[in-house]
């Protein structure tokens, strides 16, 4: 059986919560990793993580709401700007942004 390395952060009475990141769009999605060198890369070496079966993951993501997976994600700076349309990236509204 496949498994996910899925981030997690751990409360002060040592219960774990599952880590989620954000979209551009902001939308929740579920974060997952296919090696232990891809999560250290993507969030450092203090994060802590846990195996998951897919369906685990799905099923601890669904009463948050998150139904979007992404798996090994890198950070939208490592990305590089040329790979995404100006009115994508985050930022203020203004140079060339218009508000929604």
């Amino acid at each position: 059986m496949d498994t996910y390395l899925v981030p997690v952060r751990e409360s002060r009475a040592g219960t774990l919560a599952l880590r989620t990141g954000r979209l551009i769009s902001g939308d929740r999605v579920g974060l997952a990793f296919t090696s232990e060198a891809s999560l250290l890369m993507t969030l450092g070496p203090s994060q802590q993580w846990i195996r998951l079966a897919p369906s685990a993951l799905r099923a601890m993501l669904a009463p948050l709401g998150v139904t979007c997976i992404r798996v090994d994600p890198r950070p939208i700076a490592e990305l590089g700007t040329e790979t995404l349309p100006s009115d994508l990236l985050p930022g203020p509204v203004g140079a060339g942004r218009h508000a929604a």
